[in-house]
């Protein structure tokens, strides 16, 4: 069955845009035009992620995405008029997996979708060799696509689990922004440097609130690499 997308925005000309991009990319989309809508549709399931409008007038792309991460991980792709950094990284943080500005072209923001489909295991088969990362009290499953901190199950969006993915995946290695980039986004797709610490923080905001210490430390003037001392805080 093809990926299922919800495309949120209140411009008819703008969801005929997205969902004619969607569909020649073999992909099924269901459009709506409000924040309320949007909810309504997430209650019904059946979305393997959302294109979805911060600037609309009932409840806004923000809100929605605050709502959705209290109980699910499901991709988010944000679309915005605006390219102020304030609204990138607050979209981010607050569990956004990526973020297109309008005008924007169909095909990056297509191949940005897949990007996110691919990692969140929608897009592809998954890899089904070395299925389990450990390290420490942290267990990475890449065919159930979950994470857990001893007895505790973290809810990742799909770019943060392809992050902590590629740390576990190399311990002992320095990874830079652009190599981490390129495992979150997949190769040939560009995203600021803020963006990928935008996530970082939140993984170790995660990590944190089920009583860790800083699983992953700062390299200054290089990039992240896996804690050297995974455990809980004293």
């Amino acid at each position: 069955m093809a990926p299922r997308i919800l495309v949120v925005d209140d411009e008819p000309h703008i969801r005929d845009v997205i969902c004619f991009a969607v569909e020649r990319a073999g992909l099924t989309p269901t459009a709506v035009r409000s924040g309320s809508e949007a909810m309504a549709a997430f209650r019904r399931g059946n979305i393997d992620l959302i294109i979805l409008d911060i600037g609309m007038p009932d409840m806004d792309g923000l809100e929605v995405c605050r709502q959705i991460r209290k109980t699910s991980g499901l991709p988010i792709l944000f679309l915005s008029a605006r390219d102020e950094e304030i609204d990138r990284i607050l979209g981010l943080e607050i569990g956004g997996d990526d973020y297109v500005t309008k005008p924007f072209s169909p095909r990056e923001l297509i191949a940005r979708v897949k990007a996110i489909l691919k990692r969140s295991g929608n897009g592809a088969a998954p890899d089904r060799r070395h299925a389990a990362l450990v390290a420490g009290e942290i267990s990475l499953d890449r065919h159930g696509r979950t994470v857990m901190f001893g007895d505790s199950a973290l809810a990742m969006t799909a770019l943060e689990f392809a992050i902590l993915e590629a740390l576990l995946s190399r311990p002992g290695m320095v990874f830079s922004r652009e190599q981490l980039m390129q495992a979150a986004y997949g190769a040939g797709t560009y995203v600021a440097d803020r963006t990928i610490d935008s996530h970082i923080r939140n993984i170790r905001a995660k990590f944190t609130a089920v009583g860790g210490t800083e699983i992953i430390a700062t390299v200054h003037g290089i990039g992240f690499k896996l804690s050297g001392e995974i455990g809980r805080k004293a």
